[in-house]
């Protein structure tokens, strides 16, 4: 692993540390009963916290699967698989905030997402 590949792998742990830190000040000073935005501002942020979380576990699970060889694009996928995570879990925190969750719902965003995601990571 290159300097670089720590650097950043730190440096996205340490935001998502901060983004987590956010989201508890977050969910413990305000009510979404009385403050509607402050819902949609929890739901902004652990989307967040939880997409820069696993950014680079996503690149440290196929760093390893590569036997420690960090190939070209890896951190562009992990970067985008990290934001996929994040926008699913906004996307179902705010369809709980507005009372529409189905767990049919969730199972077809998650079937859309692996679907793209296999189609943006096929081997060319």
């Amino acid at each position: 692993m290159e300097a670089r590949d720590r650097l950043t792998n730190l440096g996205l742990f340490a935001a998502a540390g901060v983004v987590w830190l956010l989201v508890g000040l977050v969910v413990f000073t305000r009510d979404p009963r009385l403050d509607p935005g402050a819902g949609f501002l929890g739901a902004a942020l652990m989307g967040l916290a939880i997409g820069l979380t696993v950014m680079p576990l996503f690149w440290l699970s196929v760093f390893s699967r590569h036997r420690r060889v960090a190939f070209r694009g890896d951190w562009l996928r992990a970067v985008r698989r990290g934001a996929w995570v994040g926008v699913v879990v906004l996307v179902l925190v705010v369809l709980r905030l507005q009372g529409v969750f189905d767990p049919a719902i969730a199972l077809f965003i998650l079937g859309m997402v692996l679907i793209a995601e296999a189609a943006l990571s096929a081997e060319r």
